[in-house]
Order: C-alpha cells, then structure tokens, then sequence
C-alpha cells in the first residue's frame, strides 16, 4: 500500500473537476495509493466584483500556505492563476497533459470579425480586453466576473451579446455550450498557462514529488515553462494585457507572445521557435525582442 496523499484544491465547480481528473490519474498509476480532497476557500474565491488586488496569486495562497504547514501534500492549480515565480519552498511537481489552451467565442458570431457593430462582450480579462479591442475597436467590453455557470448565465440574460471563455474550463466542466467558437491562438493569444494544471508541492517532499512526476506530461511542462520564462522576463503582472502560447512538435518549441495597452491602440507581437533544449531560452528571447520594441514603455518602464 502506498497510502494517503492529501491534496488541496479550490472550492469552484471548475477546480472540483479538475481536482477530481488529477485524483482519477494518480491513483490510477499508483495502484495502492488513495488521494484525498482538502477543499481550501482562497482569497480570490471571496472577491466576486472588481479587479483583483494583489494579482493572480490570490486564488492559490491558502493553498500553498497548508502545502508548506503540512496540512496538505500537493496542490492542484490553473497555471494561469500560478504567478511567474513560485513561492519559496514549493515547487510544481508536475504538469499533466494539457487541455486545449484556446479561447472560445460565445455568441451568434463565429469570429471577432463577424461581430455587429458596437456588440457588447462579457469578459474580466485585460488580456482579452485588449486583444478584442484591437481588431474592433467599436466593441463595448463589459465587465463579467465569476464561475463560468454565472458568467454563461449573465450572457443568457442579455447582459453582454457574446463571452469570451477559456475552452478548457467548458471541457472540464462537461459544458457543451453550442455556440462555443474557438479563436485562432494566433489572433487571439491565449494567457500563459492556460489550459494546463500545475501539482505544486514542497520542494524538499521526496516522496510526493515521485508520484506526482507519474502523471507529469513532457510536451506540456516544456510549453508552460516556455510561457513562464517569457513572464518572468516580460515583467507583466495580471493587471497587465500580456500573453504568449507555446507549442512542442517534433523536438522544437514554438511560441507566439503578446503585449498591450489596455485599450489595444498598441498591440506588439512576437513569435520564434528553438529547440526543446532551449525552450525557457526562447522565452526570454521572445521576451527581450518585445521590450526592445517597445513593450517596455507599454509596461511603465
């Protein structure tokens, strides 16, 4: 028997999902081992209206402050929500295979494009924000926050024409939302980590690190570390219209970066690819293109 691994998650439908397909995948390739849920309520789960203060690292703190107390093992995150350095003493033990990375249109339109005039989209993401605003600068972006259940509900009851989700989060959920249109990654550059899940424990867990490395996918830790050298050297926080989406085929990694005013008057882009060997390399170079182009300015620097 291997006995109990305890892990801590998120309280959200969403996180729920996700924790219950990482328990599924553990246990199945550990055949004597019982992962238990520890449901953790964060800061970001109490903050429903506004901007975020303090950034992404909100949804994980709790977390990762039971991690390092002991109370849990590992946890399971959106690497989307995981900042560009992690915490002292922890480390991301894994990264499991990848759901689809992409944005989706919500909406009568298939495409950006093919919006009316003036339509009013529901997004919270000042990545999004910036993106759909510099193909249209005639749309009117609404303010939507929340699950996807409330921010699907909001768009049913008229309040914006059309939403802007993450696909992976529909998946994962089961939703299987009709008028769900993915958006080209290269016109609409996803954020860094998205889709992917981080199993983050103490850096010193022997024990919990071998088996969480059990279900740890090579392709998709290499693109989310591409994505985060390339936060880290870009200086973005989560109040700031940046993104970058990487790809690994065939010994090589692509990535496509993005940074913007808030308004997407100025949007810059950049993309290159370098072997799996160089791929946080390749992040910082993209990185150092960007600010070189004036990215830098756009940040406040």
């Amino acid at each position: 028997m291997l006995g109990v691994l305890r892990m801590g998650s998120r309280a959200s439908a969403l996180a729920r999902a996700q924790a219950a397909a990482v328990r599924a995948a553990l246990e199945a390739r550990h055949p004597g081992l019982t992962v238990e849920t520890v449901l953790i309520r964060t800061t970001g789960d109490q903050l429903r209206q506004g901007p975020l203060p303090g950034g992404k690292g909100l949804f994980i703190r709790e977390i990762e402050e039971a991690i390092a107390a002991g109370h849990v093992d590992f946890g399971v995150h959106s690497m989307k929500d995981v900042p560009a350095r992690v915490a002292p003493g922890l480390a991301i033990g894994a990264v499991p295979p990848r759901a689809d990375a992409r944005d989706v249109l919500i909406g009568a339109a298939e495409t950006v494009t093919a919006l009316p005039r003036a339509a009013r989209i529901g997004t919270a993401s000042v990545r999004r924000r910036a993106q759909l605003l510099a193909r249209r600068p005639d749309l009117e972006i609404v303010f939507l926050r929340g699950n996807v259940d409330t921010r699907l509900r909001k768009w049913r009851e008229g309040a914006a024409d059309a939403l802007v989700l993450a696909a992976a989060g529909l998946a994962r959920l089961g939703v299987h939302e009709p008028l769900a249109h993915p958006l080209d990654p290269t016109e609409c550059v996803p954020a860094v980590g998205q889709g992917a899940l981080g199993l983050e424990c103490r850096a010193d867990d022997a024990r919990t690190r071998t088996l969480l490395e059990a279900v740890d996918d090579r392709d998709a830790a290499l693109a989310v570390a591409t994505e985060r050298a390339f936060l880290v050297a870009i200086g973005g926080d989560c109040n700031t219209p940046l993104a970058a989406h990487a790809t690994v085929t065939d010994g090589r990694v692509a990535l496509r970066a993005m940074v913007s005013d808030p308004d997407g008057r100025r949007c810059l882009y950049d993309a290159d690819t370098a072997s799996t060997r160089d791929a946080e390399a390749l992040g910082q170079h993209v990185a150092d293109r960007l600010l070189a182009a004036g990215a830098a300015e756009l940040l406040g620097r």
